[in-house]
């Protein structure tokens, strides 16, 4: 149980949510209420369908604000699915030259990301105009009311908002488009459409230019954006997906014979006695994980309640981390090694080349990539789980099966680094 999680089982409890919400339809909870558990800030707002507390996830609830006082809770369907298409291509973006106090590097936040992207005019290509960077930060929502469905009867609700906080993480100004963006310094599966939503109604009503909302997402040095519209303002969930685009600051390529010379030069280095053998299949989670904690040092929970993990996951990924000595734990603690942040501050085909050295310095991993490069194919299960039992890894035949998903997954995310094409097949 998380923090949340056990704070909102006794509100809960105290305030008989559960059976207000199946007689009513919503229930109202006050701020004061909450922060008699723990401080509302950090209680009632969940970025991603995973950070809802179990209760929530349990019964099929979400939350939204009505004002800085006052919550509405209900079978709301608050958050949107994005699936990144594989098959568009990233436009390689050149780093002005003249530009010295950007590290393109080290856009580990997502601050310095928009900022970047801004500055050397990824924002004004987007949108095909001359852009000003505008507004950013919290502000008032102001007065409107809007219709949100039901996510189990599908009907909708009316709710009414009275001067709630809303924060826009940039807001990009054209001749004839205010460009509204919330921005992730991580992929996402979802999102919650109010992060753009009470912005956009703040701002359609307060200038003539049309608002355009966008989701930024920067992870793996990609910057992925998707331009949305509301199709019925008053409609919460009436938005669209209009477009994505993917950028990237131009590197050079990484070529499979320079791989191939890599794997030449690898050292295998004995398993970790006391760390288990990575269950964690997507890597560029993985790499958002460090990146992550480039910016800060977190604990498990701050893990679980504010990026995309559950507490599964949390353990999964970052014992991942510890298996390729990239992360430590001191104490509560975790914490990148320095050769992590080493390798997270090279520039992008250095770095990528030694995240492939951590991942191949490992026999299992080392032998599965040797497998496709003779076949020119991502390894089969089957026939990675035979290098596995070959391999006299202390791994029990229950749990082989998800751990030979996660040698597949890092060894096709090798092959996306050399071979873009691969971005058009289906993820393992």
């Amino acid at each position: 149980m998380t923090k949340n999680d056990d704070a909102w089982e006794k509100l809960f409890e105290r305030y008989q949510i559960l059976e207000e919400v199946n007689k009513n339809g919503y229930f109202k909870i006050e701020a004061s209420q909450i922060n008699q558990e723990r401080e509302s800030r950090l209680m009632a707002k969940f970025d991603h369908i995973v950070n809802l507390p179990k209760i929530f996830r349990d019964n099929n609830l979400s939350i939204l604000p009505l004002s800085r006082y006052q919550y509405i809770i209900g079978h709301f369907h608050t958050h949107l699915p994005v699936k990144y298409n594989l098959e568009i291509k990233t436009i390689p973006w050149q780093f002005p030259r003249e530009i010295e106090t950007i590290d393109y590097t080290n856009l580990y936040s997502e601050s310095s990301a928009l900022l970047c992207a801004s500055n050397i005019g990824i924002i004004d290509d987007l949108v095909d105009s001359k852009t000003k960077f505008t507004v950013s930060g919290r502000m008032s929502t102001g007065i409107f009311d809007f219709y949100i469905k039901n996510s189990i009867n599908k009907q909708s609700y009316s709710i009414n908002v009275t001067n709630s906080q809303c924060e826009i993480d940039a807001g990009f100004e054209t001749d004839n488009y205010f460009i509204l963006i919330e921005a992730k310094n991580y992929k996402v599966e979802d999102f919650l459409i109010r992060q753009l939503y009470y912005p956009y109604r703040l701002w359609s009503k307060k200038i003539s230019k049309k608002v355009v909302p966008v989701l930024m997402t920067y992870s793996n040095d990609i910057f992925s954006f998707f331009i949305y519209e509301f199709v019925d303002i008053s409609d919460y969930n009436s938005i669209t997906l209009v477009e994505q685009k993917n950028y990237e600051i131009a590197s050079e390529e990484i070529q499979r014979s320079e791989v191939e010379l890599l794997l030449t030069q690898i050292q295998i280095i004995p398993e970790p006695p006391k760390i288990p053998f990575p269950q964690a299949d997507k890597f560029d989670r993985l790499i958002d994980l460090i990146s992550l904690l480039l910016e800060n040092d977190l604990t498990p929970n701050e893990i679980t309640e504010n990026y995309q993990f559950d507490k599964r996951q949390t353990d999964y990924y970052t014992s991942a981390g510890k298996y390729l000595g990239l992360i430590e734990k001191q104490g509560k603690i975790f914490t990148l090694t320095d050769e992590a942040k080493d390798i997270l501050c090279q520039p992008h085909q250095p770095k990528y080349f030694r995240l492939i050295t951590k991942i191949l310095q490992h026999e299992v991993f080392n032998q599965a990539f040797k497998l496709s490069l003779e076949t020119g194919d991502i390894p089969a299960k089957e026939q990675i789980i035979k290098i596995m039992s070959e391999s006299n890894l202390k791994i029990t035949n229950t749990t082989i099966d998800r751990r030979a998903s996660t040698v597949k997954g890092w060894i096709y995310w090798i092959w996306s680094q050399i071979d873009r094409k691969i971005g058009s097949q289906a993820s393992p």
